[in-house]
């Protein structure tokens, strides 16, 4: 069965979220060609993931030293009621990364990088060996897509003056890219220049954020419609 796990991590409400609008364009284009039942959603703002702790670095460096344990075998290490909570908390979502044929990211930039109720599920599910194959010691994603729709409120594409302030596609770009996602499934979309419409000094820019969003509503409808195992066009600008 075709899965998708969608995640939204932005603070704002639909309405207001550009990066959840794609997304949603995203899933309701992806369902309607693979129906409901592979559909799993997680809204990082309204449902946090919580912060690691202590205890799931403990658990980590314990699990580490065994080489690669399955998630299934991590419980069994868990040394005390602390540590078995954050293995509690981490286990169901390395569990839909796996059962993902396609994990659909929507990331509005703040302050030049990712929210950070998507960096603590980032955080959370980098557990030491739960996306390697015991057998081979090859990723477990290998054959994982991986959709990444952001929202700008200014300019960060190639040749524009703030291009090297862009610590948001880069790093997720090499994050999932050490995981095991290889590069042919691992796709950008970017709507740029989100607060042209709010803001005066970019109102001239205007014409260029409906270009932009335009570009992306078209390009997340093909990620949609194509199949998981076709190898991903190139990133939006």
């Amino acid at each position: 069965m075709t899965s998708l796990l969608h995640l939204d991590s932005s603070a704002d409400r639909f309405d207001d979220s550009v990066s959840r609008r794609l997304t949603a364009l995203f899933a309701d284009t992806w369902r309607g060609l693979h129906g409901t039942t592979g559909y799993r959603y997680r809204d990082l703002a309204a449902d946090p993931v919580p912060p690691v702790t202590s205890a799931y670095a403990t658990l980590g460096r314990r699990v580490e030293k065994r080489g690669v344990v399955p998630p299934a075998g991590v419980t069994a290490l868990a040394g005390d009621p602390a540590e078995r909570r954050e293995w509690a908390l981490t286990l169901p979502l390395v569990t839909e990364v796996l059962a993902a044929d396609t994990v659909l990211l929507g990331v509005p930039m703040y302050n030049f990088s990712v929210p950070a109720s998507l960096k603590a599920w980032i955080d959370r599910i980098s557990f030491p060996g739960v996306f390697t194959d015991p057998d081979s010691g090859g990723s477990l994603l290998r054959r994982t897509r991986v959709v990444v729709v952001t929202a700008r409120g200014g300019a960060y594409g190639p040749g524009t003056p703030r291009e090297s302030f862009d610590f948001q596609a880069p790093y997720l770009r090499m994050y999932f890219g050490n995981l095991g996602v290889t590069e042919e499934n691992l796709s950008f979309v970017h709507a740029e220049l989100t607060l042209a419409a709010q803001m005066p000094q970019l109102a001239h820019l205007q014409p260029l954020a409906a270009d932009s969003l335009t570009a992306a509503r078209a390009a997340v409808t093909e990620l949609a419609s194509r199949p998981a195992n076709t190898p991903a066009p190139a990133t939006t600008p």
